[in-house]
């Protein structure tokens, strides 16, 4: 697998759109309700919109009427970083894509403790739609389609 954490930003400048450079590389947090993903319900994996990491299963996803996408939990808590952010002066935990660095979303303590009939984790993981790249079909244990 190709490394991409220490990539110059000129590579992901050529790569990215211009809106998922803003978010994954500046830190910048879309619109919410203007994203692709806030409120799709199909079956698959959510994908780093940078470097194609496996993050996400829609088996986790949860409509949190803020939106954005939001989940209970990642495939792996070994796929993403989680960092102090400051930025609005209030504290909050970013989530960060582990293998290339890019910037993912936040993650909260407010999520319900019970959702459809089951126990979740409480937490919610408000990711960027500019940040997923979605693969529908995908399963959770390989990545790989149905």
């Amino acid at each position: 697998m190709e490394d991409v954490r220490n990539k110059p930003e000129s590579y992901w400048k050529e790569k990215l759109s211009p809106e998922q450079y803003r978010v994954l590389r500046e830190r910048e947090t879309e619109i919410p309700f203007m994203g692709d993903y806030w409120d799709t319900k199909k079956e698959g994996i959510y994908r780093c919109g940078a470097c194609g990491e496996p993050l996400f299963s829609s088996d986790e996803k949860f409509d949190s009427g803020r939106g954005w996408p939001s989940f209970f939990t990642p495939l792996a808590m070994e796929k993403i970083e989680l960092r102090e952010d400051r930025s609005l002066g209030a504290p909050r935990t970013e989530v960060i894509c582990k293998r290339c660095g890019s910037h993912l979303g936040h993650v909260f303590d407010d999520a319900p403790q019970e959702y459809k009939g089951r126990e979740t984790t409480g937490q919610r993981y408000c990711i960027n739609s500019y940040s997923l790249d979605f693969k529908e079909g995908e399963r959770k244990n390989t990545g790989e389609g149905v």
